[in-house]
């Protein structure tokens, strides 16, 4: 006789594993299904080759099903590199019904001592890791986080354009021998440019230069406006009121990682969300013997750079000071929540300096300081903001 409990583990045991990695390119997709075999040989059942349309994803699952049986029951995952297509495929694919999961290129397993790349190679690589579990998901945000991640990113698209202007005017006027030696970028820089005698064509040069900058400028400046405007938003406001209580982090900042990072309850503890951000410190150890290095910089690269540079502007000024800027973004803030921001400002602005007394260099003191600064930024989020009982 087959009891409940029996027929479902029958069921579950009958149920047929199907692993299919997908190399993607804005080109063409290679599409590598596998079945993994436990202690024998794993079943490639296809490796090809599609025009890049998730449609054609569909019709090689329906093939494959038809191919080993439309009777048997199936466990089909699918999974392709963070990369070129962004969230898109992963919604397509969802939205058909159909699992899909999206790996981070740095924690896949990968095997070692091969030489040889192709496309056939890295699907078949990518449904092994899926099928063993060698890798990390990408956390997938919600279609309004990614809306507005896009736009805080194109905002910095603009400013790196900004800065690319700027060095263009310095190499101009160096190569044309004039120099400022005021401080750069100011409105009596501005008017020292303006009036520099020079040949026609090279004022007309410098002239259009100079146009570039004042339309990136007044570009940027409507930017952080919009950026503003969304921060107050009602499934915001409060999160980005509360990062910004600590030194070095405003409101681009602040809604850059609550947007990127989404839910930061998936993170243990904050060293864990450290590490995610790729600011922990790399090791190479070897029996008794352990050496750590540089920060992994495995992880999201924007949220690191955006926090290296916060870091940066807490290196800076007297220890517990606090400016009338801070006063007045800290200003509505419950008690509790500045003073775990006023505790962090102090323990990071020390440790700065303290790391500096010691002999570090200033780029490795910084990226320490931002290591413990995504630590803080994860107990704020997280509401573990209790001062730690000695």
């Amino acid at each position: 006789m087959v009891t409940g409990i029996t027929a479902y583990k029958m069921e579950v045991t009958m149920k047929r594993i199907i692993r299919i990695g997908m190399d993607v390119h804005s080109t063409n997709y290679t599409l590598c299904a596998m079945e993994p075999i436990l202690g024998g040989e794993d079943r490639i059942f296809a490796n090809i080759q599609v025009t890049p349309d998730y449609k054609n994803i569909i019709l090689f699952i329906e093939d494959l099903k038809v191919k080993l049986g439309l009777d048997a029951k199936y466990d089909i995952l699918c999974g392709y590199e963070a990369g070129c297509l962004g969230y898109s495929l992963y919604n397509q694919l969802t939205a058909a019904g159909i699992r899909c999961e999206i790996l981070a290129p740095t924690t896949m397993l990968t095997p070692q001592g091969i030489r040889i790349k192709t496309d056939a190679r890295d699907a078949l690589m990518i449904a092994q890791c899926l099928a063993y579990g060698g890798y990390h998901a990408v956390y997938v945000p919600t279609e309004e986080d990614d809306s507005i991640k896009e736009y805080l990113r194109m905002r910095d698209d603009h400013k790196l354009a900004l800065k690319k202007i700027k060095q263009q005017i310095n190499a101009f006027t160096l190569r044309h021998g004039v120099h400022y030696s005021g401080t750069k970028w100011t409105a009596t820089h501005w008017k020292w440019l303006k009036q520099l005698e020079l040949a026609p064509m090279y004022r007309e040069v410098l002239n259009e230069y100079m146009a570039s900058y004042e339309e990136q400028t007044a570009k940027i400046e409507r930017f952080d406006l919009r950026i503003e405007e969304l921060a107050n938003q009602e499934k915001y406001q409060k999160k980005v009121k509360k990062l910004i209580c600590f030194l070095g982090i405003k409101t681009h900042t602040a809604l850059s990682l609550i947007v990127e990072t989404g839910d930061f309850e998936r993170f243990a503890k904050g060293n864990t969300y450290a590490a995610y951000l790729g600011l922990a410190p790399g090791e190479n150890s070897s029996g008794e013997h352990i050496q750590r290095g540089g920060i992994t910089k495995a992880g999201n690269s924007h949220l690191r750079l955006l926090l290296i540079e916060a870091a940066g502007g807490i290196c800076k000024g007297a220890i517990g000071h606090k400016s009338k800027d801070l006063k007045a973004r800290q200003n509505g803030n419950a008690a509790e929540v500045i003073a775990y921001a006023d505790r962090a400002n102090t323990r990071l602005r020390s440790r700065y300096y303290k790391f500096i007394r010691h002999g570090k260099k200033r780029n490795v003191a910084v990226a320490a300081i931002a290591r413990e600064l995504a630590c803080f930024v994860w107990g704020m989020m997280t509401d573990n903001i209790e001062p730690r009982m000695a």
